[in-house]
């Protein structure tokens, strides 16, 4: 088996064996008899792709289409239709209703077996395209396009409680000329994984530029942030980093916390006050946290 989840969505038990014969020792499969169940299942479980009859009581196969197509969760996921239906009416509200493909029965079983493959692929091929425009290769967290454009979706949902964080590691620039480029991706990288072993899974941490990171949270006072955001910048001081040929490097993180007010217009109002509030902690001694 590859390890990929499939849903099977039909009414008819026939149907339903054919189905676990033909893929069963392929892929781990899900049974729902009806949509309701379907729609159930997928709110519970991650599934990779969902053979979907058109013909059920209750809730069609277009229906249940509709419902996964407006579920941010579920929005994505492949669907292949399966149905006696093949006229050009229903072929053709298939697609527009946001199917993957068709497939008529009686099941030809090589064509069901090449589509279900061909779906899984194509996926696989989109989630990691759509992984690589949207984090930093070199560290695996956020790329500043993605961090805005995640930070911008939080900041319109609510500025209550929210913070951003801005985070440079200090001299850098010396590393790099000391020891060389590898080595200083060798310290951001250590440095990466450090703050994102420290931060809850709700924030938003992305790599802004160079040596620049930026964390957007919500925490419930600001003592909280404060708290977290010292202990982050305790934990690189206290990081041992060892090069390819075994040298050690310590180096220390600035940080500089804004809060956002009824006052703060947008995202990018939040990150300058941030910003400023790092440039005092660059500017006053460095390794240290400043919170305006």
């Amino acid at each position: 088996m590859d390890g990929k989840n499939i849903l099977i969505v039909d009414d008819t038990e026939t149907n339903i064996d054919i189905l676990l014969e033909l893929l069963g020792n392929k892929y781990e499969l899900l049974i729902a008899l009806n949509g309701i169940d379907a729609l159930e299942i997928l709110e519970q479980e991650p599934i990779d792709l969902i053979l979907l009859d058109i013909m059920m009581p209750d809730m069609d196969g277009f229906e249940v289409c509709q419902h996964i197509r407006s579920n941010e969760k579920t929005k994505d996921i492949p669907i292949i239709f399966i149905t006696a239906k093949s006229d050009e009416n229903s072929i053709e509200k298939a697609y527009k209703i946001g199917g993957n493909d068709y497939v008529t029965k009686p099941f030809k079983a090589l064509e069901l077996l090449a589509r279900v493959k061909t779906q899984l692929k194509l996926r696989e091929l989109i989630n990691h395209l759509e992984y690589i425009a949207s984090h930093d290769p070199m560290t695996g967290i956020y790329n500043r396009r993605k961090f805005f454009e995640l930070a911008i979706e939080k900041f319109d949902y609510s500025k209550e409680h929210l913070f951003a964080v801005m985070i440079d590691i200090d001299k850098f620039k010396n590393v790099n000329d000391t020891y060389g480029h590898p080595a200083g991706d060798v310290v951001i990288k250590s440095i990466t994984a450090c703050i994102q072993k420290t931060i809850c899974k709700a924030s938003i941490f992305g790599r802004i530029g160079g040596e620049e990171f930026a964390i957007l949270c919500y925490k419930d006072t600001q003592e909280e942030v404060k708290k977290q955001i010292e202990f982050i910048r305790s934990e690189v001081e206290k990081l041992e980093i060892f090069t390819e040929d075994g040298i050690l490097i310590q180096c220390t993180i600035s940080e500089g916390i804004a809060m956002a007010t009824p006052q703060t217009q947008s995202i990018d109002d939040l990150l300058k006050v941030a910003d400023e509030a790092l440039y005092e902690a660059k500017g006053s001694g460095r390794n240290r946290v400043i919170f305006r």
